[in-house]
């Protein structure tokens, strides 16, 4: 789907065709719409294959020829991993290509976001479709907002999901956990490429930084760096949760083997003691049903009062 914006004042409004100064954005475009893309608006072939590759990491590319700037950037996003038959809740990160041409900005990506759709419904403050490099901070801004955002929630289902461990080992929450923990690496390591992307954007070399960008540029990387800290600091906690959890669960196991080691001891006092009165063994004393029954009993009650006097039921 390619749809066209362009601001007018302080409004930015959906337009028929592409014009000077506007936004195009394509999602999950078809072959026929990159090709429109290619050959009507000029975008080069490798910028758009490189948008709609899913495994592409944050970057930024220059085309000095053509006058084309590619910025490659990671953005979060939350779905339920069909993966399990928990229906776990994970976050992912994916890519967004940002295109800057001479006259137009196109944005290209493979799904639906949040980050386009407040763009396109003019929910930024600020956003001008004519000034491209502002477009681009803006868009960068929102996404870093979305990081902080979805790191919030993990922590919030992070603390619910150990809530409930307390009360149940139930494979669901261990699940959920891990998948958390795997949320956190993929948020890292996009995090880490979206700041490597920003340095370069800094540096003003390949797209051009005006005097009134600077704040919206501090600001981005403000927020990519207090997102980079806030997911090592949950990555660390949820790694010693899990690690804290697996001890008990391990140490639940052996108290669990500890206690049926001991029923079985004392259920195996009777037979050793009926085994011998059932034998052809002459010389027993009192031959009689109620005599190792008695034993037994006895047997099993000094047996078990020796266990619970080294607390060997708990």
């Amino acid at each position: 789907m390619i749809e066209f914006y362009k601001t007018f004042g302080t409004m930015t409004k959906k337009i028929d065709k592409p014009e000077k100064g506007c936004w195009i954005s394509a999602i999950a475009p078809t072959q026929e719409e990159c090709d429109y893309l290619i050959q009507e608006i000029g975008v080069l072939p490798e910028f758009v294959k490189a948008s709609l590759d899913e495994e592409e990491s944050s970057h930024i590319d220059h085309d000095e020829d053509e006058g084309q700037t590619l910025v490659i950037v990671d953005y979060p996003n939350a779905d339920e991993d069909e993966n399990t038959d928990e229906n776990t809740l994970l976050y992912t990160t994916l890519p967004l290509g940002v295109i800057i041409m001479k006259g137009c900005i196109v944005t290209i990506s493979l799904y639906d976001n949040l980050n386009i759709e407040d763009m396109a419904k003019g929910r930024i403050k600020g956003m001008n479709t004519d000034l491209k490099t502002r477009f681009l901070l803006l868009l960068l801004l929102k996404i870093s907002q979305r990081f902080l955002i979805y790191l919030r929630q993990i922590d919030r289902v992070s603390s619910r999901t150990e809530r409930n461990l307390h009360q149940s080992m139930k494979n669901k929450e261990l699940i959920q956990m891990l998948g958390l923990e795997k949320s956190l690496v993929y948020f890292s390591t996009s995090l880490k490429s979206d700041e490597v992307t920003l340095n370069k954007i800094m540096r003003g070399k390949l797209i051009k930084l005006y005097e009134e960008d600077q704040d919206i540029l501090e600001d981005v990387m403000i927020e990519i760096h207090q997102a980079i800290e806030m997911c090592n600091i949950y990555s660390g906690i949820l790694s010693g949760t899990m690690d804290a959890f697996a001890s008990v669960i391990s140490n639940n196991l052996n108290i669990v083997m500890k206690v049926l080691t001991v029923i079985t001891i004392v259920m195996a006092i009777p037979n050793i003691i009926f085994s011998f009165y059932g034998m052809n063994v002459e010389g027993l004393p009192i031959p009689q049903w109620w005599f190792p029954t008695l034993v037994a009993i006895i047997a099993c009650v000094i047996a078990t009062f020796i266990f619970k006097k080294k607390d060997m039921f708990h």
